[in-house]
């Protein structure tokens, strides 16, 4: 078995490339450790293996770096995880909240042809619910400049272009305010302890997001759910 297809490997794979997708800063070992909650120790070996393969670049207690070979490969897993979740929203009825456990099965089981029928059933979308850009099938990235809407500025305008999925509650709230990707905002202000930032809706709307009137009523959030949040810059 190859080992991009080895069900841990594509695990990591997939960790260590959202690790900087949206930020600079390459994973460390620890953290990796961390957001698959695994021993520190497991993490250890694998990345010997990841390395040896030609995955992973890596030198003892530093970050890690996906080398070409591996950012290809994760991509791939991105790919798959992405473009299932934007089946299970579209054909299957699922909630955007509800899909990121089931994408983590079914990306390691699905064949490389049925993936395909998927694209193309869907119109081989672009993004998938939460607004993450689902890699083409050669690897091409579709990108814009983004800021996190915690870290945006009073008066900033933007587009939001992706929600993370790590939390469903944040998903499910964001969803009854609507705010979703593609939906315009505005951002007032934040208050003086840092602690809620007041944004107010743009009347373009976005597909599966409720109509935003044009006298829309401002939106607060807590900072913790605006750094879920990632708009165009």
């Amino acid at each position: 078995m190859p080992a991009s297809k080895n069900p841990a490997i594509e695990d990591y794979l997939k960790t260590v490339y959202a690790h900087t997708e949206w930020q600079p800063e390459p994973i460390t070992p620890s953290a990796l450790a961390g957001k698959l909650g695994v021993a520190p120790s497991s993490v250890t070996e694998m990345v010997k293996k990841m390395a040896a393969a030609g995955l992973v670049s890596h030198v003892p207690y530093g970050p890690l770096r996906l080398t070409d070979e591996g950012r290809v490969r994760a991509l791939a897993v991105v790919r798959r995880h992405r473009l299932i979740e934007t089946w299970l929203v579209h054909e299957m009825g699922y909630a955007w909240d509800e899909v990121h456990d089931e994408a983590e099965v079914l990306e390691h089981a699905l064949s490389d042809r049925l993936l395909e029928a998927i694209d193309v059933r869907l119109g081989r979308p672009t993004r998938d619910p939460h607004g993450d850009a689902i890699p083409a099938a050669d690897g091409a990235l579709a990108a814009e400049p983004f800021v996190r809407l915690d870290e945006a500025a009073a008066g900033h305008t933007g587009r939001v272009l992706r929600i993370s999925d790590r939390d469903p509650e944040v998903l499910r709230s964001l969803a009854a305010a609507g705010v979703a990707p593609g939906v315009g905002v505005v951002v007032e202000s934040a208050d003086a302890s840092g602690e809620r930032v007041r944004i107010r809706l743009a009347p373009n709307g976005a597909r599966g997001a409720k109509a935003v009137p044009a006298e829309a009523s401002p939106v607060e959030l807590t900072t913790a759910a605006a750094a879920e949040i990632w708009v165009t810059g």
